[in-house]
């Protein structure tokens, strides 16, 4: 509504675990919301991909895939030592390659792109550049540079941080903000005194790497003084802002394409290196240039979910309720990052007084962490459930009832109420499709298959709580097309999730259109509103309220042309698939019967995202069940089956959210059973730098999953109702798996990953 006035407040909206501070627009007008009995149509529908067709034909515009006419390669020459100081660099051989075009150094770039700098931190960070005719030709080349580095003291591991020097330039200390990060309510020694019961454990996890399919990638040209940058991005325009930025030019002199990516998980969420790279070259050379990050340089250069050790101690009553619950925790930030622990879980999970978090966030020699599907609540929950599972044994506990006893119903950490918390639902649910009660008492014969009394089997049970209301700035334009098509406009990206297809549910809901008639179009700055980063399961959540009040918006104004034409009133009208209707008549007119006699006249209308409510939490709870089967002469763990029950508000689209919660049931496997990023702590170099060291899960490795979400909607989370849900699954995977394990062993195995020789040597060799 373009005549009203405008309204701007500073609120607060939850990303990727952290609090954010925010100046957003409140909209002028709100629709009613859909309440959990509205009658929809379209969203709800297993909609089939508005992309499926292209990507089952192999033509979905990945980065990776693109060919600009005339288009150059570049690749990095990387350090090759954790740390040390660049004396030089001989790039003689490099440009007498054959299809070499241009070499690029450290006095070659903008400082703001802190591209190449001589002071190496990680082994694996750039520190020259080599553009050429190919690809091959460019990496050949990059092999040719001789890079002389001074070594200097390093440190991999947090215990080598601790006890030494900084590890890096202008760091006063090795520990975030010079100290541990400690959080506390109540009193928790005084609990832990009092408590009946007391248990302790010390978990470990691994660093985890990201492994998206589609490696970084961006392909740069310019056209004069405008700068085109196709990138494999999270955000859009995030990646806008760092470019022109780093080079000092206007944000209205660059625009940021990306029709379709592989895969991000957290780690591509901002320009890097490659981005800058591939400018600068691109300028220089007058053609496009692709900067494409190799499988190798993926696995140390691009982020990863940071290792943890985690010691847990838990107080509670002899009936279960818990007093205290106590985390000291070390996490090794690499050599920059945030402060994405695993504390925040241990204060929102279970209802208990007395919680202390104390995390020590180290700086090493090693690239940079980042965000990674629910990042420190994914480590974090296999502590605690672990912990839960101890504190069960000891107070001959089902590890279900005493989840169930502690249950919190208000968010502890903001002492606020939920919009929405259906987890008692999800533990009832779930144990009635596992069959838990049965599964949880079969007694002491863990080995079903007397031919094989070596294989025993155990199941586990754990929980998660994640903030996924998404939240403001995100913006929408729908606008009528002249035969009464139409197209939605937002400013966000689909890293594979589906986002064109939820655009096109809620516009055709809101509209009363056909489905076949509504077109997203996203992934490009120059075309579409604002929308923010694909992160912290904020997506859905952010766009389909902003994509409703554009839809209705705009729906406004075609029935006033239409009622206009009919010679009734507006209220008089009403729409469904693609009519206009006189209400109690049989007179109607179809979208592009009304448009077409508009001819010119623009109808389009906006939507933005309002605030989040201030006075309760938005999460998404669920808990998962795991089987497994463990041998215990090979030590080989294999899950039979997963049970899934979450809680997500509306479901836009059941198929696509249900590919959702399968990925990251499939990743949160690999954590628990595969994945771990390896060092060598004296030469401080990685040791597994390719798929074929670093595992990741295959198809012969997943298990049945039974994916199931409560039906219902949350209203007071927006007028949508939806939450998001790609991170929640992910979280209670892992430690549902350690929890079975153990349970078919009779002990506990608490470092992960549970690898064949983890899970032997847990075995006494009479246990064998």
């Amino acid at each position: 509504m373009a005549d009203a006035k405008r309204r701007f407040i500073t609120t607060t909206v939850e990303v990727e675990g952290r609090t954010e501070e925010r100046v957003v627009e409140v909209p002028a007008f709100e629709p009613a919301p859909w309440g959990a009995d509205a009658p929809l149509t379209h969203v709800g529908a297993r909609a089939r991909r508005a992309d499926g067709l292209l990507k089952a034909a192999g033509r979905p515009g990945y980065t990776t895939d693109l060919r600009r006419p005339g288009q150059a390669y570049a690749a990095f020459v990387r350090a090759r030592v954790p740390r040390g100081r660049v004396v030089a660099i001989d790039v003689t051989a490099a440009r007498a390659h054959p299809g070499v075009l241009d070499a690029l150094l450290h006095a070659d770039v903008p400082a703001r792109t802190r591209l190449f700098d001589p002071e190496v931190t990680y082994a694996g960070q750039p520190v020259a550049a080599v553009c050429a005719e190919t690809q091959e030709a460019a990496d050949a080349a990059a092999r040719l540079v001789r890079v002389t580095i001074e070594p200097l003291p390093f440190a991999v591991t947090v215990e080598q941080a601790l006890a030494g020097g900084p590890v890096r330039p202008r760091l006063d200390a090795n520990v975030m903000n010079g100290k541990p990060e400690v959080v506390e309510r109540g009193d928790v020694a005084a609990a832990l005194a009092a408590a009946e019961v007391v248990v302790t454990r010390e978990v470990t996890t691994p660093c985890a790497l990201h492994s998206a399919m589609e490696p970084h990638a961006a392909v740069c040209e310019w056209e004069g003084s405008k700068l085109t940058v196709w990138e494999s991005t999270q955000g859009i325009f995030r990646v806008r802002d760092g470019v022109a930025r780093a080079l000092g030019i206007p944000l209205t002199d660059v625009r940021v394409v990306c029709e379709a990516m592989g895969g991000g998980f957290g780690a591509k969420n901002y320009a890097g290196s490659h981005t800058y790279a591939a400018a600068l070259l691109a300028r220089r050379l007058g053609r496009p240039v692709m900067c494409a990050v190799d499988r190798e340089a993926e696995q140390v250069d691009t982020g990863n979910r940071p290792s943890a050790w985690q010691k847990v101690t838990l107080g509670a009553r002899k009936d279960g309720t818990l007093v205290a619950i106590d985390l000291e925790a070390r996490i090794p930030l690499g050599i920059g990052g945030w402060e994405g622990g695993p504390g925040d879980l241990f204060h929102e999970m279970y209802a208990c007084p007395n919680v202390r978090t104390h995390e020590t966030f180290a700086f090493v020699n090693t690239a940079a962490m980042a965000a990674f599907r629910a990042p420190g609540h994914a480590e974090g929950a296999v502590a605690l459930e672990i912990a839960m599972n101890a504190l069960a044994a000891a107070l001959g506990m089902d590890p279900l009832a005493l989840r169930q006893r502690n249950l919190a119903t208000r968010d502890q950490k903001k002492d606020r109420p939920y919009t929405g918390n259906r987890l008692a639902e999800c533990y009832a649910e779930g144990a009635r499709r596992f069959g838990w009660p049965d599964a949880a008492h079969r007694g002491p014969d863990r080995a079903p298959d007397r031919a094989r009394p070596h294989v025993r089997r155990g199941v586990g049970v754990a929980a998660q709580v994640w903030s996924t209301g998404g939240g403001p700035p995100c913006y929408c334009t729908v606008r009528f097309n002249s035969d009464g098509s139409v197209d939605v406009m937002a400013g966000s990206q689909d890293l594979g999730t589906g986002t064109r297809t939820v655009l096109q549910q809620v516009a055709a809901e809101a509209l009363g259109h056909a489905l076949d008639q509504v077109r997203a179009v996203i992934g490009d700055t120059a075309s579409a509103p604002y929308a923010g980063n694909s992160w912290g399961s904020m997506t859905v959540a952010s766009l389909a309220p902003a994509a409703r009040m554009a839809a209705e918006d705009a729906r406004r104004s075609l029935l006033e042309a239409a009622a206009g034409l009919l010679g009734v009133q507006p209220g008089d009208l009403e729409t469904r698939d693609g009519r206009i209707t006189v209400r109690d008549t049989d007179r109607s007119m179809t979208f592009g019967e009304v448009t077409r006699k508009l001819g010119n006249v623009m109808i389009q209308g906006h939507g933005s995202r309002g605030p989040n409510p201030q006075d309760a939490s938005i999460v998404t709870t669920g808990a998962q069940f795991a089987e497994v089967e463990v041998d215990t002469e090979t030590g080989v763990v294999r899950v039979l089956r997963i049970v899934a029950v979450h809680d997500a508000g509306r479901i836009v689209n059941p198929t696509l959210a249900e590919s959702q919660l399968e990925g990251g049931i499939i990743q949160g496997l690999g954590f628990a059973l595969f994945e771990e990023r390896r060092l060598d702590a004296r030469m401080g170099l990685p040791l597994n730098v390719g798929l074929h060291d670093y595992k990741i899960p295959t198809l012969a490795d997943i298990p049945v999953i039974d994916g199931h979400f409560l039906d219902g909607a949350d209203p007071q989370a927006n007028h949508t109702g939806v939450r998001g849900i790609a991170e929640p699954a992910i979280i209670p995977t892992a430690p549902a798996i350690a929890g079975a394990v153990a349970d078919a062993l009779g002990v506990e195995v608490n470092d992960l990953p549970l690898t064949p020789w983890r899970v032997l040597a847990s075995l006494a060799p009479g246990r064998r």
